[in-house]
Formats: C-alpha cells, structure tokens, sequence
C-alpha cells in the first residue's frame, strides 16, 4: 500500500484503488506520481491478465485537489507546464497499459476523474455517480484529459461538455459513451466480476495486440500522444497563469463569485 492507494491482486488481476474518501479521491502531485509509478510496474508483471482501478468511499476521483490547485494557482508558467506533463504521463500511461483495463466507477467522476474513466477499455458506473468536466468554470480547459476523452465520446460530445461544463448523470454517460455499462450500487462488483470473466477467457497476448490494434486504427499510439499531451499540458499551462485562470482560480478557492459572473 502506498500513501494515496490502495493495491491488491486477486488471482491474476490487479486492483488500484485510489486511497483519499476525505478528499474525494481528488488528485495531487504525490498521488499522480504514486499512481503512475504503480501502473509502470503492474505493467511489467508478466502474471497480471487485467487491471481494476477504483476509488475509496463515496467518490471515484473529484479531479484536482484544492491544496494543489491553490499551489498551482501561485507557481510559475514552467513550474505549471512540468506538473501538466506528470498528469499526461499518468493518463498516457493507463491509456496504453498493455493489459485490460476496467474503471469500476463507484461515485462522482469529475475532471481529472473523468480522464481516468476514459483511458481504461472497460468502464462500469454505479447509477448514482455524476461526471463532469467543469474547467471552465474556473477559467480553465480540460487540456490534458481531452485527446482521452474526444476518443471516448467523440467531438461532438465533447464540444458540449468542455463549453458547458454540465454535471450528467450516470445513464447520460452511457448514452455518450463514456461508460459501458450502467448497474444498481450493490450490482457493481457483480459486474466487474462478470467482465473480469470475460477477459479471463482470452488469450493474453492476442488481448495485448487487439488492443494496440484498436488504438493504431484509431490513430492512437504512444509517441503521437506524448507530443499532443507536450502542447496540451504548454496550454494549460498558459490558462493557468494568464489572467482570467488566476481569476477563476481565486475565485474557486476564495468561495467567490467569478467576474466573468459578476459582469451579467
């Protein structure tokens, strides 16, 4: 067990398990490199057929930590561009993880969280959990998460989503795409079982090769997303620091109104 996780192998599958319920599972620095650093080395064990990512308590992941957001809000424009790139290594890294991936969505996925749900092959929700990519309500864009989230819901979803920051529930993000399957609260380690079953039954490498298939002729692959995640993480970086993020930013952590609110 690391600080920020939880992690355990049931038979050949492994389950991480994002550790902070007080926090809704929200992220930082230290929990983005915890979580990246355990993918890379669940990767190499050649005995692990699949991958579980969940979260702790009532929330799946509330997307970025208000402490770290309040310390980002004051850093420079480099200090921003290095701690984007380590939050696109993460989602870079779970989206080419070369097992199956399944997202156990057990509550509320926002931002960061949402990203999370759309790298993983196979996501499950709860009927009760929300998901939202809310950025611009602090003056922000979505940057690092969107190449995930576009493939997972397409364009057109996405334009809505990213300009309007709506909170949809968990038969909505069906309709769209971001998650497979909808169950009951008390079904859903049911259904990861069942999907588990599933995966069990196929052959491992020709489950590593489908999946890099599936991502090749979607035009995914690793190098091509390590540049879009390079100028992704450079613009967040400049929203953060340019004037209308450190205004949504202050706002948010202050309680208070945006001017961007206050002007209608």
């Amino acid at each position: 067990m690391s600080g920020s996780l939880q992690i355990s192998i049931e038979g050949r599958t492994a389950r991480i398990t994002l550790d902070r319920p007080q926090t809704h599972n929200a992220f930082d620095d230290e929990l983005i490199d915890e979580l990246t650093t355990e993918l890379d080395k669940l990767a190499r064990d050649a005995s692990l057929r699949a991958l579980v990512l969940t979260g702790a308590g009532a929330s799946f992941s509330a997307g970025a930590n208000a402490n770290w957001m309040k310390r980002m809000a004051a850093a420079s424009e480099a200090e921003n561009r290095a701690d984007s790139e380590r939050l696109a290594t993460l989602m870079r890294t779970l989206n080419f993880f070369p097992k199956p991936t399944v997202a156990r969505v057990n509550g509320a996925a926002m931002g960061g969280g949402v990203g999370l749900v759309a790298c993983c092959d196979i996501a499950i929700a709860a009927d009760t959990a929300k998901f939202a990519l809310s950025e611009v309500k602090l003056g922000l864009v979505p940057a690092v998460i969107s190449p995930y989230v576009i493939a997972a819901i397409g364009a057109r979803q996405a334009r809505r989503l990213f300009v309007s920051a709506e909170v949809i529930d968990a038969h909505e993000a069906l309709r769209i795409d971001l998650v497979h399957r909808v169950v009951a609260t008390d079904k859903l380690d049911a259904a990861i079982a069942r999907e588990l079953d599933l995966l069990a039954k196929g052959a491992p490498n020709a489950q590593r090769k489908a999946k890099q298939l599936a991502l090749r002729m979607a035009g995914a692959t690793p190098e091509h997303a390590a540049q879009v995640d390079t100028n992704n993480a450079a613009l967040i970086a400049r929203l953060r620091v340019g004037a209308e993020g450190q205004a949504g930013l202050s706002a948010f952590l202050d309680k208070q109104t945006p001017p961007w609110l206050k002007q209608e």
